[in-house]
């Protein structure tokens, strides 16, 4: 089933949906609508059981070529009327920075297959997945730094070093250089490279493995594997996984899974 959005194609495959963001023409660069259509998709996912797992990908030639600048460029040569000063501007900028907060509050698995540009915005959104996975042709970069602006925005000062270590990350902060696939995966920014044509069919495996798991541990993993990351100390870190594993284990689930393990079968799990 395809969902009809004017800026995001959304395609449901069981419990999976494919997340295309579908501005070609514009390198999928983030205009207001496709910034409302990621806000509204992402915040709709919070309390959805049946979707278990996003694959998010770019029609054409790119990723995401981050903020639509000409968008940006004509509101202001067409003497907008909307409102104008730093409050307007922090609204707007919580708008676009909403997004992957919202990605890393859903408790669905994210992956991102980059390809082509992941410039400023679209940077930021690879880097808020759960997952990555790089076309040949991928180059990503914070970009913002190279139009005036800080590179530390929408969640790149936080993420990126997390992923890549702080030297890497200062280098490709303060300078607004390019990562290209290689490199990417070399640092552990990606979990592979594979040839453009065939990101589709190198998410499948990490999708089958992830729906093997039960629903419940599949979600409490990502809300762990989030809150650990900020953990101030071990014992916060155990005391959240042994709040998972008591959960987990009063569900009909964890006694199918054991016995799907003895059995040497697959489990059906029920999410009850």
């Amino acid at each position: 089933m395809v969902a009809d959005c004017e800026t995001l194609k959304i395609e449901k495959s069981g419990a999976v949906d494919w997340v295309t963001f579908n501005r070609p023409d514009a390198l999928n660069s983030l205009n207001t609508a496709l910034v409302d259509e990621l806000l509204d998709y992402f915040g709709g996912l919070y309390f959805d059981r049946d979707v278990r797992v996003v694959v998010l990908r770019g029609a054409g030639r790119a990723f995401c070529a981050g903020l639509d600048l000409k968008e940006s460029g004509r509101r202001r040569n067409t003497g907008s009327s909307s409102p104008s000063g730093p409050a307007a501007g922090l609204d707007s900028q919580r708008r676009i920075s909403e997004i992957v907060m919202r990605m890393r509050r859903c408790p669905q698995p994210i992956i991102s297959l980059v390809h082509g540009p992941a410039c400023g915005g679209g940077f930021a959104i690879a880097l808020a997945s759960d997952v990555r996975i790089a076309g040949s042709s991928a180059r990503m970069n914070a970009a913002f730094i190279r139009i005036g602006l800080s590179a530390c925005d929408i969640g790149v000062s936080y993420f990126l070093p997390r992923l890549v270590g702080v030297s890497v990350a200062s280098e490709l902060m303060l300078t607004g250089r390019f990562i290209n696939a290689e490199r990417a995966q070399r640092v552990g920014l990606v979990s592979e490279v594979v040839p453009d044509d065939r990101l589709a069919d190198a998410a499948r495996p990490y999708i089958e493995e992830m729906l093997s798991t039960s629903p419940l541990g599949l979600r409490l993993t990502k809300e762990c594997l989030n809150m650990s990351i900020d953990a101030p100390s071990l014992e916060a870190a155990i005391a959240m996984e042994d709040r998972n594993q008591i959960l987990c284990s009063q569900t009909n689930d964890v006694r199918e899974g054991m016995r799907a393990f003895l059995e040497k079968r697959t489990p059906v799990y029920t999410n009850s």
